[in-house]
C-alpha cells in the first residue's frame, strides 16, 4: 500500500487542475501535432513527428504521476489553527541567520524550496509542525542543528 500523501486543500486543487489541463486540453493539442506530422509523408526522417510523440510521452507520464498522487492524497482537516500545520504560512526568526524567514507549510508533493514552500516531511517542517508562536524549536539538518523562535502563525487554506 503507498504512503499517504498530505495536502492542502489548494495543493490538492492545483493538482486536479494539472491533471485536467493535461488529459482535456494537452492531449487534443498532441495529437493534432501528431496528425500534421504523419501528414507530412516518410516518419522515419519527420523531426516534428519523434518531437511530437517525445512531447505525449512526457504528458502520459505525468498524467499517471499526477493520478497516483491524488490516488493516495489526503486533505488535511481539523486543524488547530494555534498551531504550525500544513496550509500555514509561519514567520520564525532564525538564531543562526540572525534574520527572520517566513516558511509556507505544505505537503511533499507540494514543496518548492525556491518559493518558501517547505514540506512538513523535511527537517524543519517536522521541527515546526505542532508548534505554537512564541516556542523556541531545533531542527536538526545535514549541516548541524538549527535554532527557530516561532513568531507568527497565519492559516491559508
Amino acid at each position: 500500500m503507498a504512503d499517504k500523501k498530505l495536502l492542502t486543500q489548494a495543493g490538492l486543487k492545483k493538482l486536479e487542475d494539472e491533471l485536467n489541463d493535461l488529459k482535456i486540453v494537452q492531449r487534443k493539442e498532441i495529437a493534432e501535432k501528431i496528425k500534421e506530422a504523419r501528414e507530412q509523408g516518410d516518419l522515419s526522417e519527420n523531426a516534428e513527428y519523434d518531437a511530437a510523440k517525445e512531447e505525449q510521452r512526457h504528458i502520459e507520464a505525468r498524467i499517471a504521476e499526477l493520478e497516483a498522487v491524488l490516488k493516495n492524497a489526503q486533505v488535511v482537516e481539523d486543524i488547530d489553527y494555534t498551531t504550525v500545520h500544513l496550509g500555514s504560512r509561519v514567520t520564525v526568526y532564525d538564531h543562526d541567520a540572525d534574520e527572520d524567514v517566513t516558511f509556507y507549510m505544505v505537503g511533499s508533493t507540494e514543496a518548492s524550496s525556491l518559493s518558501g514552500r517547505i514540506s512538513n516531511e523535511s527537517p524543519i517542517g517536522r521541527a515546526l509542525m505542532g508548534h505554537h508562536e512564541g516556542e523556541v524549536v531545533e531542527a536538526e539538518v545535514p549541516v548541524g542543528v538549527l535554532r527557530f523562535t516561532i513568531k507568527k502563525i497565519v492559516h491559508l487554506d
